[in-house]
C-alpha cells in the first residue's frame, strides 16, 4: 500500500510512506495521484482531495470536518446522542444572547473558545465581568453548564476500535482535567460503559481517528468533545504504537474496500 502524508509526526515508522508539505499538495500532485491512501490532511485540503482528486484519506473525512471545532463536535453529537451532551449554548454576539446566557445559566457555567485543546481556551465564569470578557475576544459563544468533577476519561478510537482509555485526574484544585494541565494518568477501573458508548458513537459518525473526552455524573456518561488530534502522552505508559494500529487499520480497511 502506498502512503501520503501531510503530517509526518503523526505516521512516524509508518512504511512506503512519502511526505508532502500541505501547502505544497498542487505541486505535488503526482506523489498524490500514485498513493492508494493519503493521511493527515489539514481541512482546507480535505475537499480537494476527496471530491477533486478522488483520494481515500484517513481520518475519515468526518473526523476531519466534524472534529475542526467544537461547534461542530456538539452539533455531531446532538444529532446521534443529545442524552450525553451537557446543557449547551451555541450563539453568535449580541446583546441579546448575552441576555439570554445570563437567564438560562446560573453561575458558575463553563465558556468555551470554539478551537482550542490542551486545556487552553477554557474557562471557569463565576462573575458577569468573566462573561462579558470572554465576550470581547469571542464572536460566537459557547456556553456550557458546570458539572462538578475531578477526573474524566480520555478515550482514544482507532479505526474502529479502542486502542486506548484512561482517567485523567485533576489532583490541582481546578476545573481542568487535561494531562497538558497537569493532570494524573490513571488506567485503573475505566468503565466498559464509557468505551461502549464511543464506540457506538464513534461508528454512527464515522470517526476513524479521535480521542473522546467522557464524564461520569450522577451515574450517567456525557460527551465533553472530540479531538481527532490526540496526545500520545499516556501511550507511553500502555505500551501501544498508534502509528502501527493505525497501519494495520489501513491495511484491513483499505485493502477489504478495494477487493
Amino acid at each position: 500500500m502506498k502512503l501520503v502524508t501531510f503530517n509526518p509526526f503523526r505516521t512516524i515508522g509508518m512504511s512506503n510512506l512519502k511526505y508532502v508539505k500541505p501547502e505544497h499538495m498542487f505541486e505535488e500532485r503526482e506523489k498524490i495521484e500514485q498513493a492508494d491512501v493519503c493521511l493527515f490532511p489539514e481541512n482546507w485540503q480535505v475537499n480537494a482531495l476527496v471530491y477533486g482528486m478522488k483520494k481515500q484519506i484517513f481520518p475519515s473525512i468526518q473526523s476531519i470536518q466534524l472534529g475542526h471545532n467544537k461547534i461542530e463536535v456538539t452539533r455531531a453529537l446532538w444529532s446521534v446522542c443529545p442524552e450525553h451532551v451537557p446543557r449547551t449554548l451555541i450563539l453568535g454576539r449580541n446583546h441579546e444572547n448575552i441576555d439570554r446566557v445570563f437567564r438560562e445559566f446560573a453561575f458558575p457555567f463553563v465558556a468555551k473558545e470554539i478551537r482550542s485543546s490542551m486545556g487552553k481556551g477554557v474557562f471557569l465564569i463565576e462573575t458577569r465581568e468573566q462573561f462579558h470578557e470572554y465576550v470581547e475576544n469571542n464572536p460566537y459563544f459557547y456556553v456550557q453548564e458546570y458539572m462538578p468533577i475531578d477526573r474524566d476519561l480520555r478515550v482514544c478510537v482507532v479505526g474502529d476500535e479502542v486502542i486506548s482509555a484512561y482517567w485523567r485526574i485533576n489532583e490541582r484544585n481546578h476545573f481542568r482535567n487535561n494531562v497538558a494541565q497537569g493532570a494524573r494518568i490513571s488506567f485503573d477501573s475505566v468503565p466498559n460503559e464509557a468505551i461502549e458508548l464511543v464506540l457506538k458513537t464513534a461508528k454512527q459518525l464515522g470517526i476513524d481517528h479521535a480521542g473522546f473526552d467522557v464524564i461520569e455524573v450522577g451515574g450517567k456518561f456525557y460527551f465533553l468533545e472530540f479531538n481527532i488530534l490526540f496526545g500520545n502522552q499516556a501511550f507511553q505508559f500502555s505500551n501501544v504504537s498508534v502509528e502501527q494500529k493505525i497501519e494495520q487499520y489501513l491495511q484491513r480497511h483499505f485493502t477489504e474496500s478495494s477487493q
